[in-house]
């Protein structure tokens, strides 16, 4: 059974009257949102757990908690921080070095500062990379997450960048061109008006840039880099584009990495082993504009998921393979569940999704939600033809958790559970920064007076203006 997590020490530091929000709905502009409120359109609980605005989570695939599962990294302009799961408390783990006072507010995640790759799967830690801004060399770092004690790793060669660390933590992986001063994915992007560039914002050109990449055909390798020796091993060199690279959460020999572009375009998810071998196509296509994609891991380390359109744009569903035993899954959707991302528990008793607008693939009218998901099975009759290559059928019978219609979905929102199920956490640019939230999975209960309010009216009295749908980019 889910429960309620009591956080009861947040909500007694909150300092802001939600009720006076209520009344006065323009009177809030410039002021720190609330901590907390109940969503009345869902009947759940939300929390505001980071102070720092433009504070975001981790992209929705790569690990964000500590393998004692008591704390979550996150990261804000100021750096890389720490959240103890069951106190809320948060602390700068890892500080950005000083930028030069032009340098826009997104910078610091691509030049010079650090950047966070993932947190370790053996040792309570994150690893990340940081520029020396004198000789211009990336290297890779392992901060603790408790002592703060900083190792640095080893050097990256010139061009590489490392987007994984590997389950035993002695492992990195990434990608170099082979073409000196090559034009990367990004390069050329365009904010989205009034927001700066980011770890989850999509730019507004991002449609152009991914044909103009594909169409590159820049020549590069995939590699491995050794975090003990500094030794680089290329797995495959391709003229196509490379990149989602997660290397599984079980096995440190296997790395998931996709063939990037827009996806009717591209057969997209792949796998391979770190010794280069079995460099195996996960979902192969069977119908024109077929597409698949946003693949990431269970937890369980042996299945991977993705989300499958047999038509996109038309038929939705959640998809997962088990490399085990070559068991394939569909969960079916209807258009207004799809969601840019999903996650799920390690029972797979429940998925989340975090929704899409109107000019997202799916194009939903009435898409912009936080999603729970509760999976069913479905009957497959005992006569019926059935193949252990078919996939076996299920549906999501959905449930909203957060009305996100204020939401402005060029910052993707990335949702990922809590260790205990107890919370959806994600990342919102609902009051204008960005933040990022929890909602509880669970049905709030002892609602007080004032506390019961609309989640996209209550956000545009801090960020008036509806947000415009985002163009099409898939």
């Amino acid at each position: 059974m889910i429960r309620p997590v009591k956080l009861l020490a947040i909500v007694a530091a909150a300092s802001f009257s939600l009720s006076a929000v209520a009344q006065a709905p323009t009177a809030s502009i410039g002021k720190t949102p609330p901590r907390t409120w109940v969503d009345k359109d869902t009947g759940h609980r939300i929390f505001r757990v980071t102070d720092e605005p433009n504070s975001t989570g981790f992209y929705f695939n790569v690990n964000a908690y500590t393998p004692d599962l008591k704390t979550m990294i996150y990261t804000a302009p100021d750096g890389i921080h720490t959240m103890d799961m069951a106190t809320r408390k948060t602390k700068l783990l890892v500080p950005n070095p000083p930028r030069p006072a032009d340098a826009d507010g997104g910078q610091q995640f691509r030049f010079g500062g650090v950047h966070a790759i993932i947190a370790g799967r053996v040792t309570n830690s994150v690893f990340y990379t940081m520029a020396d801004p004198a000789t211009h060399t990336t290297a890779i770092y392992k901060a603790d997450v408790y002592s703060g004690q900083i190792a640095k790793l080893t050097d990256l060669p010139k061009g590489m960048g490392v987007a994984t660390i590997n389950a035993d933590e002695t492992l990195g992986a990434g990608t170099i061109n082979d073409v000196q001063n090559a034009t990367e994915y990004g390069a050329n992007r365009v904010n989205p008006p009034g927001m700066a560039a980011g770890p989850l914002v999509q730019p507004a050109n991002k449609g152009e840039m991914m044909e103009a990449r594909l169409k590159a055909r820049t020549p590069l390798t995939l590699n491995t880099i050794d975090l003990r020796t500094g030794k680089v091993t290329m797995l495959f060199h391709s003229t196509d584009w490379i990149g989602h690279m997660l290397f599984s959460p079980k096995d440190p020999t296997l790395l998931m990495y996709c063939h990037e572009g827009p996806w009717q375009k591209v057969d997209r998810i792949w796998m391979i082993h770190t010794d280069g071998t079995h460099n195996t196509l996960i979902h192969k296509r069977n119908i024109a504009m077929e597409i698949a994609g946003h693949e990431f891991w269970g937890l369980d380390g042996q299945t991977i998921w993705y989300d499958w359109q047999p038509i996109k744009g038309q038929d939705f569903y959640l998809a997962g393979y088990d490399l085990s035993t070559g068991k394939r899954t569909a969960f079916h959707m209807e258009r207004n569940e799809w969601s840019i991302h999903f996650n799920l528990t390690k029972d797979l008793d429940v998925f989340t999704g975090d929704g899409g607008d109107s000019g997202q693939v799916a194009k939903a009218p009435d898409g912009e939600w936080i999603e729970l998901f509760h999976p069913q099975m479905l009957r497959v009759d005992s006569d019926a033809l059935n193949d252990p290559n078919f996939f076996q059928p299920g549906v999501f019978h959905s449930e909203h958790l957060v009305n996100m219609k204020q939401h402005n979905y060029k910052l993707e929102p990335n949702v990922r559970f809590s260790p205990d199920k107890s919370l959806v956490l994600f990342t919102s640019n609902m009051f204008g920064p960005s933040y990022v939230f929890a909602v509880e999975t669970a049905k709030a209960a002892d609602i007080k007076p004032g506390e019961l309010l609309s989640t996209p009216e209550l956000a545009a009295s801090f960020n008036p203006g509806k947000p415009a749908p985002t163009p099409p980019n898939k």
